[in-house]
């Protein structure tokens, strides 16, 4: 039985190194968005190539993220932890010291990789070190943290690219983790489940991780009309089909296809792929829209985000209580009204656009919408499942989201008619970001006709979520493995 207490000494370091290695993918998915104006200017980028430095690092870490749990499980979390916060170090380097764009790109492929072998140790070290009877409140403190981290994240972004420059939005990481791994080897136990478990599914992650890269690439060059486009195209969609089938037959999937023998865990994800991808295409425009058309500068756009991710720090926990007392359909089918209704608002957000007339009254209603959704919809997730899959639920929800996110932002500037050099024109950029805010309420408007429709209030004795407060914006959060359920439990209908 795990017995590291949280008032000891080993304790509050445990707790200290899970929250700062977490927290650098936290500040970094956050902070880049901030940065990418500039990174264009100096390495006179297109936009395709901004696309690319968001959605590089996004393919890998939604592509092997599962992955990274399970070599955790297998191998020992706190080694595949520490592997991955070295390995995300490293890449951030590469970003901070990248003297162009391909450069750039592929580094923010690697970070991917040290995301998500570090992402899911995170949480699951915790779980597995603690006494039960703190396991709870180590898990609040870790989820509380973790979403301070993301508020200051913008506001840090910011301050860097306007002072010291865009490339210490990386660089920051390295001392980051220079401070984390010998913390991490020195006072975090070493936890591993060893023998239970089987082959790893390494041919269905790199399928995955492939078939989101070659969509990711036609969506993003589809304005050139080249046939590398349309062979891309199609050599995504049989990647993903060739993932379908191989995850149908092998003996150990990393995404069993029973799991979504359960409608309501079919439809919560088909509204996590409505919410997360506007959120995903928001995020990456309005940093933009702020900084190109309404001339705010990189600090000022990041500060001007944080009204969102401050509402979901003081609130996610109580609308995730009063989910549980009012069942998940209403929030679920409200909170993505309400975002519409934000991102429409943001319309208004044009140039030399007033912060308190204009853009803070969409924001206030996107971070409302927000705080009513996340935390209903992770409940609802872990509620579809038995206890046991607790872990692989939300693992798999997580990613899902996340490749909705990277999908709407290499979609969305050609649905939104933007152009290789829109960003370098304010009349241009606004013209199209109105119409990208178009797209993005109508898919939230989907996504809450959706939950309406098929959510319904799960099962008394379900899985709830322990982590109580969520600040991200680019996935819902992880969840570590449950204890076993009795046998004879099965998915809820």
């Amino acid at each position: 039985m795990p017995d590291v207490r949280l008032a000891s000494p080993q304790g509050r370091w445990l707790l200290f190194t899970t929250v700062l290695g977490s927290g650098m993918v936290l500040l970094d998915s956050t902070v880049v968005n901030v940065a990418l104006p500039r990174i264009g200017r100096d390495l006179d980028a297109d936009l395709a190539v901004l696309q690319w430095t968001v959605n590089a690092y996004m393919v890998t870490l939604a592509g092997l993220i599962l992955l990274g749990g399970a070599l955790g499980d297998r191998f020992g979390r706190r080694r595949v932890f520490v592997l991955g916060v070295v390995w995300f170090a490293v890449a951030s380097l590469l970003c901070g010291l990248a003297p162009n764009a391909g450069v750039l790109v592929a580094a923010r492929a690697l970070q991917g990789v040290g995301g998500a072998l570090l992402t899911p140790g995170s949480l699951a070290l915790i779980q597995a070190s603690f006494h039960p009877d703190d396991r709870g409140r180590a898990v609040g403190l870790w989820s509380g943290f973790g979403g301070v981290g993301a508020a200051v994240g913008p506001f840090l972004g910011g301050w860097l690219v306007d002072g010291p420059g865009w490339r210490w939005v990386f660089l920051v990481n390295v001392p980051l983790a220079l401070l984390c791994v010998p913390v991490a080897l020195r006072h975090v136990p070493e936890s591993s489940e060893g023998v239970a478990h089987g082959r790893f599914d390494v041919l269905g992650a790199a399928l995955g991780a492939l078939a989101l890269a070659l969509v990711t690439y036609a969506l993003i060059e589809a304005h050139a009309g080249t046939w590398a486009v349309g062979l891309a195209a199609g050599a995504g969609l049989l990647a993903a089909v060739a993932f379908v089938a191989v995850e149908r037959r092998r003996p150990d999937p990393m995404m069993p296809p029973d799991v979504f023998a359960s409608r309501q865990f079919t439809a919560v994800n088909l509204v996590t792929l409505c919410v997360y991808a506007a959120f995903g295409g928001f995020f990456f425009l309005a940093v933009l829209q702020l900084q190109v058309v309404s001339g705010y500068s990189a600090l000022g756009a990041g500060t001007a985000l944080l009204p969102t991710t401050v509402l979901m720090l003081l609130f996610s926990a109580r609308s995730g209580e009063l989910a549980e007392r009012i069942g998940p359909r209403l929030p679920l089918t409200v909170g993505p009204l309400l975002c519409a209704a934000g991102m429409l608002l943001m319309v208004r957000a044009g140039p030399d656009a007033s912060y308190a007339a204009d853009v803070l009254p969409a924001l206030l209603v996107l971070g409302l919408g927000m705080v009513t959704l996340v935390a209903p919809l992770t409940a609802t997730v872990l509620g579809s499942v038995d206890t046991a899959r607790a872990g692989l639920a939300s693992g798999i929800n997580n990613a899902a989201a996340r490749a909705a996110g990277l999908v709407a932002v290499a979609a969305l500037p050609l649905l939104a008619g933007m152009g290789p050099q829109a960003y370098r024109s304010a009349d241009a950029f606004d013209a199209a970001f109105g119409r990208s805010m178009l797209w993005c309420a109508g898919v939230l408007v989907a996504g809450a006709v959706l939950a309406w429709a098929t959510v319904r209030r799960p099962a008394p004795d379900c899985g709830h979520p322990e982590c109580r407060t969520h600040c991200g914006v680019t996935a819902p959060p992880l969840e570590g493995h449950r204890p076993a359920a009795p046998p004879g439990d099965r998915l809820n209908p």
